[in-house]
């Protein structure tokens, strides 16, 4: 496992822009994919996007796509999620999670992924 932190949520209108970030904290990611997942209440988590770990694949959700971009530079062992055009419908605590995932079907189960970090909230006000 490796130990994430994240940073970068808080309180945006809509419209506006966010950039999350996630640094595995003491090593580095290992290899895994990272994704960003979320979690809005009384919904279940789902993933918003991943990255492999040579960043030649990514995956995002169709209700981010072109909204959204994951990066990651594993010199700093950071990946961060560029969020644009928010809208009320993304308000949710991200969170970060790290696996050896690469299928997709495999990739957007939360349960495949060994590492994950605290959370953190993102809101978007109409």
């Amino acid at each position: 496992q490796v130990q994430l932190v994240e940073s970068g949520g808080g309180l945006v209108q809509a419209g506006g822009s966010l950039r999350l970030s996630c640094a595995a904290s003491g090593r580095t990611f290992g290899g895994r994919t990272v994704g960003w997942f979320r979690q809005a209440p009384g919904k279940e988590r789902e993933l918003v996007a991943a990255i492999t770990w040579n960043g030649g694949r990514t995956y995002y959700a169709n209700s981010v796509k072109g909204r959204f971009t994951i990066s990651r530079d594993n010199a700093k062992n950071t990946v961060s999620l560029q969020m644009n055009s928010l809208t009320p419908e993304d308000t949710a605590v991200y969170y970060c999670a790290a696996g050896f995932v690469q299928a997709v079907g495999v990739m957007i189960t939360p349960r495949f992924y060994d590492s994950w970090g605290q959370g953190t909230q993102v809101t978007v006000s109409s």
